[in-house]
């Protein structure tokens, strides 16, 4: 009990931080401050509460699970291409959303896009893709709150209170601190985080008898060597991997962080230290899942090994129910829990496991997003904030905290993916899908309302079709060529299924899907009119004065 009533104690701290922040916004009461702290965040705060927001429960819990089936590869389809593709982002799409917001007072992606493409119910149809993409953000956020404190605790506390308390603390740190709360939060578990990767690699490589031994003894099997090496995932799905970093500015809650910082200049360094966060965390958490595969004197671990080696040599042989039970058992979402359990001192475990509960409850940042969205978009544009005013809208955001985080924890309990799965497809996809949006409303002129209507409608669509079917095709049982063919037409394999999700011509379905949008962003726009010459010029403004001269 005293690992689970460290990390309880932990969550006080952090409940007790969003009342701070509530106090100290008390004399604003506006929107702009609850939902983007009066754009006030200094550069340390931006920093880290721009990372800490992306590094979820996904970061720590459904890395390490992921390599502990997959192997070292995972650090190079995520950890790699997301060291350089979301600083450039950053640099190249935050700086011009922090500009505009500044100069136009925007505080969603939303708004952004119905000023430069001058529409108005086409962006309720963004906002409302945008959220349901969101969701699922959402849920790995409880999920993983339910997986730690149940496995911190040996058992003592169950998985739908772990998940239930999370939820509870971050949506009242969320309701009474807003986004001021929110980075307060994220900036104080970030820092925390990020010391349990160094504390965490050490002292577990210790127990295990050092890393140089557990390395020498998986690469005399050809399982484990199998787990050091690229073997497990394709190439073409490596490459795949490459799209899924263009989901992170795509983000609704880190298109609002942009808009949160003091001053433009905050953005360099941010950019110059996100590759080093990034491996700071990632590395340690990766290398770590792919040790538990030898830690096999732990029983839960030994467990796993052997549901995963049922399914490989009987999987074909098993009902679809079979299979996904020994899917379920084999998952390693709770591996890097168990080994701080079985190698770390029991009031280590406790501080490190309020560490990975800190990564685990980064979803706040996508709770007051879909908040601030909802009262932004919605509420306040089809008149709310004109009829009842300024406080009555901070007021529905706050509502929409409770209801939002109430409808994830019971997804939650029912939710059968494991919590990097679950991302991937669909959050992940989705967002990367609709980056073509954010980079044609800031960057191309002749880009239109129904261009990004098309693309919006296309990914909805889209992701909805990958969902219906990976829920009527149970998926193959794991092996080095398990898949199932959908749809074949002369003699391509267009569509697969394999045991983790889907394939399209041998890749990921972010790839077609980002893809097909951007054509027909280009497509459609180049077929429809084009936004006035007055909205143009405000957000071009450096094209027209030349065509004037």
């Amino acid at each position: 009990m005293i690992p689970a009533v460290i990390v309880l104690l932990y969550l006080a701290t952090v409940f007790y931080i969003g009342i701070f922040a509530f106090r100290k916004s008390a004399s604003h009461q506006g929107a702009e401050d609850y939902f983007l702290a009066s754009r006030s965040l200094g550069p340390f705060v931006f920093l880290l509460s721009l990372f800490g927001t992306n590094m979820t429960a996904f970061t720590i819990l459904g890395s390490s699970g992921h390599a502990f089936t997959n192997g070292i590869v995972t650090y190079g389809l995520m950890a790699s291409s997301s060291a350089l593709i979301i600083p450039l982002t950053l640099f190249l799409i935050g700086t011009r959303l922090w500009a505009l917001g500044k100069r136009y007072g925007f505080i969603t992606p939303v708004q952004l896009f119905r000023d430069r493409w001058e529409c108005g119910h086409i962006g309720t149809v963004i906002f409302a893709v945008q959220a349901a993409l969101l969701v699922p953000y959402i849920i790995i956020g409880v999920m993983g709150g339910g997986t730690t404190l149940n496995t911190i605790s040996g058992g003592w506390v169950p998985y739908w209170f772990g998940g239930a308390l999370v939820a509870l603390v971050v949506m009242s740190y969320v309701f009474f601190g807003g986004m001021r709360g929110t980075a307060w939060v994220n900036t104080f578990q970030a820092v925390l985080f990020l010391c349990f990767g160094a504390v965490a690699f050490a002292i577990i490589g210790t127990g295990m008898g050092g890393f140089r031994q557990s390395v020498e003894s998986m690469l005399s099997s050809s399982d484990g060597a199998a787990l050091l090496t690229r073997q497990r995932v394709s190439f073409l799905f490596f490459l795949s991997y490459t799209f899924i970093p263009l989901s992170s500015i795509a983000f609704p809650h880190i298109c609002i962080f942009c808009l949160t910082a003091r001053r433009i200049g905050q953005f360099k360094r941010t950019v110059i230290l996100y590759p080093i966060l990034i491996m700071v965390i990632w590395f340690p958490c990766v290398f770590l899942g792919v040790m538990g595969n030898r830690a096999s004197d732990i029983p839960q671990i030994q467990e796993k090994l052997q549901a995963r080696e049922t399914l490989m040599k009987q999987g074909d042989n098993l009902t679809p129910q079979e299979r996904r039970q020994l899917s379920e058992k084999a998952g390693g979402d709770d591996v890097i829990l168990l080994l701080l359990e079985r190698y770390a001192p029991f009031w280590l475990t406790g501080m490190l496991g309020a560490g990975i509960m800190a990564a685990v409850m980064a979803s706040d940042s996508q709770i007051l997003a879909l908040s601030t969205m909802f009262t932004e978009d919605v509420f306040a544009y089809y008149g709310g904030k004109a009829r009842f005013g300024d406080t009555a809208q901070v007021q529905t955001g706050r509502v929409f905290v409770i209801v939002v985080t109430l409808f994830a924890y019971l997804i939650a309990l029912e939710a059968p993916e494991t919590i990097f799965s679950l991302a991937v497809q669909y959050a992940f996809t989705g967002y990367a899908a609709l980056s073509p949006l954010l980079v044609a409303a800031l960057f191309w002129k002749r880009s239109t309302k129904w261009g990004a209507l098309a693309s919006t409608v296309w990914v909805a669509v889209a992701v909805a079709g990958i969902a219906t079917i990976q829920s009527a095709i149970p998926p193959p049982a794991p092996g080095p060529k398990a898949e199932t063919v959908v749809w074949s037409l002369l003699g391509w394999e267009l569509f697969t299924r394999t045991p983790t999700g889907t394939a399209v011509l041998g890749l990921m379905p972010v790839v077609p899907l980002t893809l097909i949008s951007a054509l027909l962003m280009v497509a459609v726009s180049g077929l429809t009119s084009k936004p006035s010459d007055a909205t143009l010029g405000r957000y071009f403004p450096e094209e027209r004065s030349v065509a004037a001269r």
